[in-house]
């Protein structure tokens, strides 16, 4: 049997290829008329990206074929002032690579490339499949509220001449319930040097593509699926998530953060982690600690310090966290809390004494907090983790609010009084949030099997590409 090839192009962050290679192994576990390469895009700046991918090389089935393309030239970091027009710059200079990754990898295995599978920062690439005579479609690893907010950027524009502004009214979204305020649009699309126009470049092509992939599900977010579906505009909305590396994490120091947790009662301490590029400055921390310690709860605590311009892409532990917190405070809470410089996030949130989850509401950590029914307090850093917190507190009501509009870099200090209040309303299990959290669990659970709206939604998409190879692609 001759298969079809899927060509995916995933962004070169660690949360744009974790979601895009758990979607192509999805696909080959459904259906044995596939084959799939990732042609895997690096920068100087993720040196986690390299680990992961020799991670996925050395364990993936040998249907999936990872091409790592050559970093040459990349952009100065100087342009790292505004990371997703970097980013942009760096993909586009990869052109080349791709097309000719494809044609020598790809095309000359002699078998029908059905797609090429486009992260939203990898538009340039429909180019390349125009040229290839090959369908593009639309990869997006973040919510369907924020590919939304992409698609109007360009009409944005239209109408006001300019980007968004922090000092603008609340804005009208389509993807979202509510208007949305200004403090808590990404970072990118206030922008007015480089960073609208960047994305609004992105999000002008989208509708370029056959099919918007989305990782999400209708029964999470259906006001903004169903509003892109129903726009006669747009290609075919595919859900398909929630996509999720769920292994087992094995890196040095998981037992004893499980043993630990092994030993404290059920739904009794609540997670603090803020991504892997989330830190803070030792001020922050120690308004942190204050709340933990007056909040009485127990807590596991990663604590990453915020990067430094010479150490792009790196986050390091503090060497003396005695220095920094306040003054007896490892000691008093000795016992019922536990600080760690990085934590196997998806075995903690599977734990069953975890009872809450302070994020940064990155979409993978959404995901992975509704899937173990975890509730969330929101305390965004960077990218849109900002709207992604609006939505889960005032769309879906399925978050409480620690903040919504804080982000990197802007130097607002959250008091010890604010987080200890989350802290207490996150934890408390009369709050009738848990039982939302709990509900959305287990649909979370059932959309992604036979007879879920995920489950039926990837049956369609393979359905849809295969269709105009039939001929070659016969099924078992």
């Amino acid at each position: 049997m001759k298969q079809a090839e899927l060509v995916f192009v995933p962004g070169p962050g660690i949360g744009h290829l974790v979601s895009t290679a758990e979607f192509a192994k999805r696909l080959l576990k459904r259906d044995a008329r596939l084959a799939v390469t990732i042609l895997v895009i690096r920068t100087p700046i993720t040196p986690d990206v390299d680990a992961y991918v020799e991670s996925l090389v050395t364990s993936s089935e040998n249907r999936i074929r990872y091409i790592i393309l050559p970093l040459d030239d990349p952009p100065s970091v100087e342009l790292l002032k505004c990371p997703e027009n970097y980013v942009t710059l760096l993909i586009e200079g990869q052109k080349h690579c791709v097309k000719e990754a494809i044609v020598k990898h790809v095309l000359s295995c002699s078998r029908p490339v059905v797609g090429l599978v486009l992260d939203f920062f990898c538009t340039i690439m429909i180019d390349v499949a125009n040229q290839l005579n090959v369908p593009s479609y639309l990869f997006f690893p973040s919510t369907a509220g924020f590919l939304g907010l992409m698609i109007c950027l360009q009409n944005h524009y239209e109408k006001f001449g300019k980007s968004f502004d922090m000092l603008d009214p609340d804005s009208d979204i389509p993807t979202y319930a509510h208007p949305v305020p200004s403090g808590v649009l990404p970072t990118v699309v206030l922008d007015k040097e480089i960073g609208f126009e960047c994305m609004m470049k992105h999000g002008s092509r989208f509708k370029e593509t056959k099919g918007f992939i989305i990782n999400t599900f209708v029964e999470l977010e259906s006001y903004a699926v169903d509003t892109l579906a129903s726009d006669k505009k747009n290609p075919p909305v595919y859900t398909v998530g929630p996509l999720l590396d769920l292994k087992k994490a094995s890196a040095s120091g998981d037992e004893s953060i499980i043993n630990w947790l092994d030993t404290q009662p059920d739904s009794s301490v609540v997670f603090l982690c803020f991504g892997s590029m989330g830190g803070f400055e030792p001020t922050q921390l120690v308004q942190i600690a204050i709340a933990l310690e007056r909040s009485g709860q127990r807590f596991l605590w990663s604590i990453r310090q915020k990067r430094a311009k010479e150490k792009i892409g790196i986050i390091n532990g503090f060497s003396n966290l005695d220095e920094i917190l306040p003054h007896g405070f490892l000691e008093r809470t000795q016992g019922r809390g536990m600080i760690c410089e990085w934590a196997p996030q998806v075995d903690v949130l599977a734990h069953q004494a975890v009872g809450g989850f302070v994020s940064h509401c990155g979409w993978n950590s959404i995901l992975e907090s509704l899937w173990h029914g975890v509730p969330i307090a929101t305390w965004p850093i960077y990218a849109e983790q900002q709207i992604n917190a609006f939505e889960m507190v005032k769309d879906l009501g399925l978050a409480v609010e620690l903040k919504l509009d804080y982000r990197s870099g802007s130097g607002v200090l959250v008091g010890a009084d604010e987080i200890e209040k989350a802290l207490r309303s996150l934890m408390d299990k009369g709050n009738p949030l848990r039982k939302k959290v709990n509900e959305m669990k287990e649909k979370s659970r059932k959309v992604v099997v036979n007879g879920g709206s995920s489950f039926d939604c990837m049956g369609s998409f393979i359905e849809d590409i295969l269709s105009h190879n039939l001929p070659l692609v016969k099924k078992q």
